[in-house]
């Protein structure tokens, strides 16, 4: 926490900061960041590249083949895991958007855990699973890996355990994917988690953990568990770099999509995408592969809840991880539970900081209201966290000929009768 690290007179200093003040006070605030530079610069933080991106791909198109096999649903893309994006005219009409366009990247229909973390979190997974079977003699690289889908590779994996912590979709898409290959599946999972994503883990035949703390607590103690297990693999949401690649494909796939749809994206057609953000993994992955589609034609604007805004806190104050929303006085509880993060990821925030145009906060009752009108007026079936990305818009409505994209992050799986009553809120 700062007030060890740092002391009590630093933290003093923070809190008389104006925009400190006001997030301290949970108000909705806005930020435009002025650490923000030219990509060119900016990825030198990130000590990752377009070949490290381009190489996850290859291994999502290996494992292709199997994932078709496996999981049905995905059969229609040949085992590709991506998810459509939606104009929604209706919804720009409401929101009074005249001098843009508005879209929403539909990850709440991702396959398989149907949220944004279906993408890293199953990529992760998959490459552990060919670095084991890789090491062991038990496939080539050029060899067909519908082979996993086996008794052999079962039985191989069974000896191994993976685990994560999580407040629910990054445990949906661990979990699942582990149970599947044959991995002893752990998930531990913060007191924010849904009674439903724990009920989807455990009858796909995963463990599962339930912490009374936050997803700081969950990560710590899962962590610990799996470090005294030989045979324990651990994602760390915090700071996996496997995690981060397997999101950024999001960026390269986008842009072929636009392509094919005829959309180009310049300085004179610039790209305003609203990521809502957690502990930071997840969107600034995607960010990530945004800029490396389409470099400083892409501005990229994070959205947490105003009980949650720790990668603003981090990288506002320059602490990254050294703070956490509890030493301003935040509770840390939102609806939003894919994003009931008390403290940021300190390796996606030093990355990402000169890469991110902005940030802000948005209150519990707007994430009601906008799940409510985007239900209502596109029939898309969204959890309050996904709802995040959309309330940036306004912030950037008088910017001309802007394509606005809010990437919805989860929502399909939802049981009908929990959307329901989310609905009714």
């Amino acid at each position: 926490m700062v007030t060890q690290t740092l002391g009590h007179l630093k933290l003093q200093a923070l809190k008389n900061d104006p925009l400190i003040a006001q997030l301290s006070q949970a108000q909705p605030v806005f930020w435009q960041s002025d650490k923000l530079a030219p990509f060119a610069e900016a990825i030198e933080d990130v000590g990752l590249t377009l070949a490290d991106v381009e190489q996850a791909e290859a291994r999502l198109q290996r494992f292709a083949p199997y994932l078709a096999q496996v999981f049905p649903e995905t059969a229609a893309t040949d085992g590709i895991i991506e998810s459509q994006f939606y104009r929604t005219e209706k919804l720009q009409q409401a929101m009074g958007l005249t001098k843009g366009e508005l879209y929403i990247k539909a990850d709440n229909e991702l396959p398989i855990s149907g949220s944004i973390k279906a993408r890293g979190g199953i990529y992760e997974v998959l490459q552990y699973a060919e670095k084991l079977a890789l090491e062991h003699g038990l496939i080539q690289k050029d060899e067909d890996y519908s082979q996993f889908h086996s008794d052999k590779f079962r039985t191989f994996f069974s000896r191994y355990k993976v685990a994560v912590g999580s407040t629910g979709n990054l445990g949906l898409s661990i979990g699942i994917m582990s149970a599947k290959l044959g991995f002893k599946a752990q998930v531990h999972m913060s007191a924010d988690a849904k009674q439903w994503k724990k009920d989807k883990l455990r009858a796909s035949g995963v463990e599962v953990f339930e912490y009374e703390g936050d997803y700081g607590e969950a990560v710590e103690k899962g962590r610990k568990l799996s470090e005294a297990d030989p045979y324990g693999y651990f994602v760390d949401d915090e700071n996996s770099k496997h995690l981060f690649v397997g999101y950024a494909v999001a960026g390269l796939r986008l842009k072929q999509q636009f392509e094919q749809a005829g959309i180009r994206i310049s300085a004179e057609r610039p790209l305003y995408v609203y990521l809502p953000c957690g502990v930071g993994g997840g969107p600034g992955g995607v960010a990530f592969g945004l800029k490396l589609a389409f470099g400083d034609n892409v501005h990229c604007v994070f959205a947490e809840p105003v009980q949650s805004p720790c990668m603003l806190l981090g990288i506002y104050s320059g602490l990254q991880d050294e703070i956490s929303v509890q030493d301003i006085g935040l509770s840390n509880h939102t609806i939003a539970d894919g994003l009931a993060v008390g403290r940021a990821s300190g390796f996606v925030g030093k990355a990402m900081q000169r890469s991110l145009m902005a940030f802000y906060t948005v209150e519990d009752e707007q994430l009601y209201q906008l799940l409510r009108q985007v239900h209502e007026l596109e029939g898309l079936k969204l959890e309050p966290s996904a709802c995040a990305g959309i309330a940036g818009v306004p912030y950037f409505a008088e910017v001309e000929n802007a394509l606005h994209l809010g990437w919805a992050t989860g929502g399909n799986m939802m049981p009908d009768e929990v959307f329901a009553e989310l609905l009714a809120q």
